[in-house]
C-alpha cells in the first residue's frame, strides 16, 4: 500500500521554470540535469514497486528525517512484518569500477561511494526507530535500475541490487505476505510527521521578475505556447494542446512559486502570461478559481 507518493523535487520544478525563462548558469544547468535524471530513475523504481509489490506492505517515498541534528534522506522505505527495507535508488548509467572502497569511471576518478551514504542512512534510521521503540531490523539495499549501468567489481555486496536482479529481489519481497496491524500504520504516521521540508530557494540562481521572459510555458517540454484557436493554446515544438483556463492557472502557480511574496492581481498575471491579450479573460479565470480580496482597482486574489 502506497502511503506517501513521491513529489517532484521543488528545486527541480523551479529550475525548469527558470531554465525556460532565462539563461541559467552552467553549474545550475548541470544541477538541473542531475536532478532530472535522478527523479526519472526514482519514478521508474516507484512504478516497478507499484506494479509488482503486493498490498501487504506500507511504502513511503522521499523522506527527509533528522536524528540528533543529523539529517538523512530516504528514497524509499518499505515496511513489512517485523522488518523494514531501506532502498536507495540510483539511476547511474555507463561503466563504473569499484576498487576496494573507491568508485570511479573512465572520466571521473573520484565518485562518492553510495554504499557509505546508505550505511549512514541505515545507522541514523535505526537510532530514530529505537527512539520510537520500534526494534525490528532494517535491511538496506542500493538499487540500480538503469539497464545501461554496469559495475566492475570482484567483491560480492549483498546490499547492491543490479538491474538484472530486480525480478529476483521483488520475489524476495513478496515472500513475506503477512498483513500488518495498526502498530505499523502508527509508525508510518510518526515518520511522515517528522518529514522536514527544506526551502529550495537557496539552491537557485539569482533572478528578478523583470529579467524573466514572459509567456506561458508548455507543461511537457517547457517551450512557450502559442494560440491554436480562441480557447486553446498549442506548443509548436511538441504538439501539446491546453485550454486557456488551465494554462492561466498553471502560470499563476508558477508565478507564485517563483515569487512567493508577490501579490496576485489581474495586471501582474496579464503581464506574466503575455500571450493572453484580454485582461477580461485573466480576470474571469482568477475570479472563478480564487478568492478576490477588495473591490477597488487595487484588489488582489488569494492563491495558495
Amino acid at each position: 500500500m502506497l502511503i506517501r507518493p513521491r513529489p517532484e523535487p521543488l528545486v527541480l520544478v523551479l529550475l525548469k521554470f527558470l531554465n525556460a525563462r532565462m539563461v541559467i548558469p552552467i553549474d545550475h544547468v548541470k544541477k538541473l540535469k542531475t536532478l532530472q535524471k535522478g527523479y526519472e530513475g526514482e519514478q521508474r523504481s516507484d512504478t516497478w514497486l507499484k506494479d509488482n509489490l503486493t498490498d501487504n506492505w506500507l511504502v513511503i517515498h522521499d523522506l527527509l528525517l533528522e536524528y540528533q541534528n543529523s539529517k538523512f534522506q530516504i528514497d524509499t522505505l518499505i515496511i513489512a512484518y517485523e522488518k523494514i527495507y531501506l532502498l536507495d535508488i540510483k539511476n547511474f548509467e555507463g561503466d563504473y569500477h569499484m576498487d576496494g572502497d573507491k568508485w570511479h569511471t573512465d572520466t571521473n576518478p573520484n565518485i562518492n561511494n553510495p554504499l557509505h551514504q546508505l550505511s549512514r542512512c541505515e545507522t541514523l534510521l535505526l537510532k530514530l526507530l529505537h527512539e520510537l521503540r520500534y526494534e525490528h531490523p532494517v535491511e538496506p539495499h542500493l538499487i540500480f535500475n538503469n539497464p545501461e549501468f554496469h559495475l566492475y567489481t570482484t567483491s560480492k555486496h549483498l546490499a547492491i541490487v543490479f538491474p538484472t536482479q530486480l525480478n529476483r529481489f521483488m520475489r524476495k519481497l513478496n515472500a513475506r505476505p503477512v498483513k500488518l496491524n495498526n502498530r505499523y500504520f502508527q509508525l508510518v504516521e510518526e515518520l511522515i510527521s517528522r518529514h522536514i521540508v527544506e526551502s529550495p530557494y537557496p539552491n537557485l540562481p539569482s533572478y528578478t521578475y523583470d529579467q524573466l521572459k514572459k509567456g506561458i510555458v508548455c507543461p511537457d517540454c517547457y517551450s512557450f505556447l502559442t494560440y491554436f484557436n480562441k480557447e486553446t493554446l498549442c506548443c509548436e515544438k511538441c504538439g501539446c494542446k491546453e485550454g486557456v483556463d488551465a494554462s492561466v492557472l498553471r502560470s499563476v502557480k508558477e508565478l507564485k512559486l517563483l515569487f512567493p511574496d508577490k501579490i496576485i492581481t489581474t495586471e501582474i498575471v496579464f503581464d506574466w502570461c503575455s500571450i493572453i491579450k484580454s485582461r477580461k479573460t485573466i480576470r474571469r479565470v482568477l475570479s472563478r478559481h480564487f478568492k478576490k480580496m477588495g473591490t477597488t482597482c487595487a484588489s488582489h486574489y488569494e492563491v495558495y
